[in-house]
């Protein structure tokens, strides 16, 4: 007899590495809920607390933690403890009175982004599909699952749009276009910034996207990989450490060596 309703358990060695948790300590990670986010692409509000931000040390902790309701994620109190926090979100602690904004490194691996309260009202959304709906009304779905009715007719599919969390309006938008900033969120080359250099279309393939980084190297990756943060060269959004700026093993070392000494 199969498998009857959906999977509630996740063993630990099966977690996306972006959670980067230890083998040791424990058989099992905590299984999303679903949400925005899919399971290998979002951060459970358990793994923020207790891993990333120290606010708790055990299950236990944590569930007093959401359960008061101190945890916003977009401006919408979350009390879920798996609930899939993911790129580009804003999670609010109005008790302590910290935002951060959930992005990439270079490895890979999710950073917690501290931000100023000013930064913390948007965030970026990239468009996924345009659509007509009933009655002819227009509406556009952006990769955090947010449905925007009537979005301004410039708006198309891979843009990114400049999302007021509080009213839920689009205040402003960027067009996918060479030369603009861009963040990959998928592929072998996840966290780099680069710009646009150029975009293949192959009819019935995988549209691929060449961007150029700030260190003049250049690299390739699918169309639906690519995010784009910025107009020209100025981030809409603050950057994590780094920059999004890769470096080979042996030029981390030397880096490395260097402050040491």
């Amino acid at each position: 007899m199969g498998r009857r309703g959906p999977k509630h358990h996740l063993k630990r060695t099966c977690a996306p590495k972006s959670w980067m948790l230890d083998k040791l300590s424990g058989s099992f990670a905590p299984r999303p809920s679903t949400g925005p986010h899919k399971l290998r692409e979002c951060l459970p509000l358990m793994i923020f607390l207790r891993n990333r931000l120290k606010y708790a040390l055990n299950y236990d902790e944590c569930m007093k933690i959401v359960k008061q309701r101190l945890i916003k994620v977009d401006g919408k109190v979350r009390t879920d403890l798996k609930y899939p926090a993911g790129f580009m979100d804003v999670i609010t602690i109005e008790k302590t009175n910290e935002h951060f904004r959930l992005l990439y490194d270079v490895k890979g691996r999710f950073v917690v982004h501290r931000v100023d309260p000013k930064e913390a009202i948007y965030k970026l959304c990239k468009v996924k599909k345009l659509v007509v709906g009933p009655k002819n009304v227009p509406f556009i779905v952006t990769h955090d699952g947010r449905t925007i009715r009537y979005p301004d007719p410039l708006v198309k599919v891979n843009d990114t749009i400049f999302l007021n969390i509080n009213s839920g309006k689009i205040d402003d938008h960027i067009k996918f276009e060479t030369g603009n900033l861009a963040m990959i969120t998928g592929g072998h080359n996840l966290g780099r910034v680069g710009f646009v250099q150029h975009r293949e279309r192959h009819p019935g393939s995988f549209e691929i996207v060449h961007v150029k980084d700030p260190r003049g190297n250049s690299f390739a990756t699918r169309l639906t990989n690519v995010f784009i943060i910025g107009k020209g060269d100025k981030p809409m959004i603050s950057m994590p450490k780094g920059r999004g700026v890769k470096y080979t093993v042996s030029e981390e070392r030397d880096k490395r060596l260097a402050r040491s000494t």
